[in-house]
């Protein structure tokens, strides 16, 4: 990890989160290297945490059903680097604005995680983590692209009733998160479960729950 700031200046309940992560690396959030050839494709998400009405949160947001990648799936803002962006940071901080309308002068990066890799999509995604010193409001910029975006509490992606583990078809299992309208898996859901462990977010909860992705997704749409 490449620290931004100090970890002591950014919010008590996210400074443990700040220093465990300057002492882990990609192991702790995939099995999965890049390609040796350096063939993937660039990419950044932006992991943006907020003091909110219910205590530190997570911006989420829903990407569009119509999308031919990753339809209907939970994400972190985020998406491929372009020739103009200076670095990962950049990109997450553009693809954010361009997704949800937060504001970049009101976030402060405080780290970039190791770069992850994600086969379905060839990305090459260096994760952004930040603090979001002077929220905005967010909303979907474009329908077409984001479906909905919502502020998740920590506290709630924590709840062991809302923690549970997908299987997809193709064999992996992995993962999930229940939130409001939404349910957590795949890239995304690695990446909060790591997160939830190194900032000692994390309760106990039952691994052993594994759930059809298909069931589960339909439960979601009809809460």
């Amino acid at each position: 990890m490449t620290a931004l700031v100090d970890p002591d200046d950014v919010p008590g309940w996210m400074s443990g989160l700040v220093k465990a992560t300057a002492e882990t690396d990609a192991r702790a959030f995939t099995r999965i290297k890049p390609p040796p050839d350096g063939t993937g494709r660039p990419a950044a998400v932006l992991m943006l945490f907020g003091d909110g009405p219910d205590g530190p949160d997570v911006l989420l947001l829903r990407r569009s059903d119509t999308l031919g990648s990753h339809p209907g799936q939970v994400a972190f803002p985020g998406g491929a680097a372009d020739p103009t962006d200076d670095d990962p940071v950049d990109t997450a901080l553009r693809e954010a604005f361009e997704e949800t309308g937060v504001l970049r002068e009101g976030v402060r990066p405080v780290a970039t995680l190791p770069q992850l890799y994600v086969p379905v999509s060839g990305f090459v995604v260096t994760p952004v983590l930040a603090h979001w010193d002077a929220p905005s409001p967010v909303a979907p910029v474009d329908p077409a692209e984001t479906a909905a975006v919502a502020r998740v509490p920590i506290s709630h992606l924590a709840d062991p009733a809302n923690r549970f583990r997908v299987s997809h078809p193709s064999g992996y299992i992995g993962p999930a998160f229940a939130a409001p309208g939404m349910l957590v898996w795949g890239f995304t859901a690695g990446l909060l479960d790591g997160l939830l462990a190194l900032g000692g977010w994390e309760r106990p909860w039952d691994t052993a729950d594994v759930r059809d992705l298909d069931l589960a997704l339909r439960a979601v749409e009809v809460s």
